[in-house]
């Protein structure tokens, strides 16, 4: 009886490392949402499919332009963040006044186009980088580097994202548009300008996340479904447009599945993620964190 609590005991302990590891690429995918939202105030509900397309670029450069993956993911970021940015112009900045709505009516129908040129262009095939990263054992645990680089890469990004907001006076200019849009613009601040970087900001988290997702998920047109709803939820949890609200969020939903992974199996672990979001919406309907009006 010790002996299988005791491996009882290490298989939590791995799952709550497992679940930590998680946290750090939704949190970096809840952050480029939560950028977008909160400067612009509108919710890009095609986020998932712009991580897609940067998948499918790191697949490309790697495995048909012969790219070493070091050299591919700089490409990568680039290409989402040009995405991101003509996102905006194209389909965001005619609909700024618009109501709410028409702006998520917008955003989901790039979804779909985004889908379906996927299958047009690449098929439905599953495709993978190829690459199999060794499996980090420590005692009885075992934890896969694709996820540790993913997470250390997703903190290296959101540190480089918190400088660029801090230090920086395009930063800073960011967070004050952020805080009172109508002040800024009487101060004499390019509104649309601001709005472009930011898109194209948060564009470059998404090709960063890509770069990580692709070492981890296989690649096809509708992979986004498998990290875009959690994502959105965790930024509605923690309130749309908080950062630390959704840096908190993305670890409890990340520590909810991992542990439901270890009782019983991983589907039933993002069932109770998403019960446990049904059940703070009917608690806190504006979210664990939603920033004060």
């Amino acid at each position: 009886m010790q002996g299988f609590l005791d491996i009882f005991d290490i298989y939590l302990l791995e799952a709550v490392v497992n679940g930590i590891l998680l946290g750090g690429v939704l949190a970096l995918l809840a952050l480029g949402l939560n950028l977008i939202f909160g400067v612009i105030d509108v919710t890009w509900i095609c986020y998932a499919e712009l991580v897609m397309i940067g998948m499918y670029g790191m697949y490309y450069m790697v495995q048909v332009f012969g790219l070493p993956y070091w050299a591919a993911a700089p490409f990568a970021i680039l290409l989402v963040a040009a995405l991101g940015a003509a996102l905006h112009y194209i389909v965001i900045a005619p609909l700024l006044t618009a109501p709410p709505i028409n702006q998520l009516l917008a955003t989901g129908g790039v979804l779909f186009i985004l889908q379906s040129f996927a299958t047009v262009a690449f098929g439905i095939d599953f495709r993978n980088l190829g690459i199999r990263l060794p499996v980090l054992a420590i005692g009885e645990m075992h934890f896969s580097y694709s996820r540790l680089l993913a997470f250390i890469a997703a903190l290296v990004g959101m540190l480089a994202v918190y400088f660029f907001m801090t230090r920086t006076y395009t930063g800073t200019a960011i967070r004050a548009i952020s805080q009172d849009r109508q002040i800024m613009s009487l101060m004499g601040l390019d509104t649309k300008r601001i709005y472009l970087i930011t898109s194209a900001l948060g564009g470059a988290l998404a090709g960063l996340a890509a770069c990580l997702l692709v070492l981890q998920y296989d690649v096809h047109p509708f992979v986004g479904l498998s990290f875009g709803p959690i994502t959105f939820l965790i930024c509605v949890l923690g309130g749309l447009g908080n950062f630390v609200g959704g840096f908190i969020a993305a670890f409890v939903f990340a520590e909810i599945i991992s542990l439901g992974g270890l009782f019983s199996d991983l589907e039933w672990g993002y069932v109770l993620a998403f019960a446990f979001f049904i059940v703070m919406m009917f608690i806190r309907p504006a979210g664990l964190f939603a920033r004060r009006s």
